[in-house]
């Protein structure tokens, strides 16, 4: 007896465990299986995947630097050792450890006293000097009257004459000792001879120091800075050509800072050979440093501009790809189908990459999802919109 027989009958049937079961439940569990059972029946073909999501990128156009790519080291633009021009004693200290100083900061006092009594004793001398001057030239005034009337011998007049020039030389010298004593006393006051940074001092007060042997303290002007690099010889011939035409650029910065914080520096000196050992020649950059980011003795990254490439076709570094036959990527067009373009690349241009062949200005290339791409498949363009798949008809999204 099937199923839908012992539900018509309306009774209680036992099964072959002797439990008796309801019409009423067997009822309920024929229209399941006739559900299931007309649902299989039916015709459904097999799913059919979206077209992958990806983003895309237009290829833009637009003049760019040529250049080359160096490391360099940054020096100071000016650089002092102060050391003292008078032994003594340091009795005073006026500025603090790395202090930014300007020219003429007074730095160290030595004692002055020493200094001071020589000065007073220069000019007591020179006092003196003037006064017999005086003396000899009114002796020598008196006997210039009187030698006509034969009052005096010519040796006489010729002594008194020689005493005025002997004892101007005696005033001269006078005051040259006043002048050096003067100096003597300046020196014990020591000042910045340029504006810069103040490195750790090496003495401190109560230090005796030596003439001209002690170092007291280094100071580096840090602004502007000099960044010094190298290029081959091979690549000299395009940079003294650039200097020649009116000078040469370069972009300047520390390689933890991204590309557009660089710093336009002003190459002026090339150096004079290339060096032997490395086939290489020295030039400098000078660089605006206002900031201070940039220290003596710090590695940088320096782009040495040589020219400017005309209507550049650039692209997204992060849209090309490799492969056995090299550089490619993939092109969307106006179909929302992709196309493989092997290409020809230039220099980076920061995130971006110069393309010398293979795509033209205003194409969409491919930036993200090239994994599931193949030639000639369809694409859905990320437009920045939340992706969520179509609802069935009838039926709200959420079931």
């Amino acid at each position: 007896m099937t199923l839908l027989a012992i539900v018509k009958t309306g009774t209680n049937i036992r099964t072959n465990f002797g439990i008796r079961v309801s019409s009423s439940l067997l009822c309920g569990l024929a229209c399941l299986i006739s559900a299931g059972c007309g649902g299989a029946g039916k015709n459904q073909g097999p799913a059919v995947m979206p077209p992958p999501l990806v983003t895309v990128e237009r290829a833009t156009s637009r003049d760019v630097p040529l250049y080359l790519n160096e490391i360099g080291t940054n020096s100071a633009f000016e650089s002092v050792t102060v050391m003292p021009q008078v032994d003594g004693r340091i009795v005073e200290l006026h500025f603090r450890d790395g202090a930014d100083l300007k020219k003429g900061d007074l730095l160290f006092v030595i004692d002055p006293r020493p200094f001071q009594n020589q000065l007073d004793s220069a000019r007591a001398n020179l006092a003196q000097q003037k006064a017999a001057l005086d003396l000899a030239r009114i002796q020598f005034d008196r006997a210039a009257a009187i030698i006509n009337t034969r009052a005096i011998s010519q040796q006489d007049y010729d002594t008194k004459k020689n005493a005025v020039s002997v004892q101007e030389a005696q005033v001269q010298a006078a005051q040259a000792a006043v002048e050096n004593a003067k100096l003597n006393l300046e020196y014990c006051y020591i000042r910045s001879p340029i504006d810069g940074r103040a490195g750790a001092r090496l003495v401190d007060v109560g230090d005796t120091v030596k003439a001209n042997t002690a170092e007291l303290l280094s100071i580096r002007r840090i602004d502007p800075i000099y960044a010094n690099f190298t290029i081959t010889e091979r690549e000299l011939p395009k940079v003294q050509a650039k200097l020649s035409h009116g000078g040469l650029k370069a972009l300047v910065r520390v390689p933890s800072e991204p590309e557009a914080q660089a710093r336009m520096a002003k190459v002026e000196f090339l150096d004079n050979s290339v060096q032997d050992a490395t086939g290489t020649v020295g030039l400098r950059a000078t660089v605006p440093n206002r900031d201070r980011q940039l220290w003596p003795g710090q590695f940088v990254n320096v782009k040495l501009i040589l020219g400017v490439q005309q209507g550049a076709v650039l692209i997204p570094s992060q849209a090309t790809q490799i492969s056995q036959t090299g550089p490619f990527v993939y092109v969307v067009n106006s179909e929302n189908a992709v196309e493989l373009r092997q290409l020809s690349l230039g220099q980076r241009q920061g995130e971006n990459v110069v393309v010398l062949q293979g795509v033209t200005a205003g194409e969409q290339v491919v930036t993200t999802g090239q994994l599931t791409l193949s030639p000639g498949a369809k694409v859905r363009i990320d437009t920045g919109g939340a992706a969520t798949p179509s609802a069935a008809p009838g039926k709200p999204a959420d079931e």
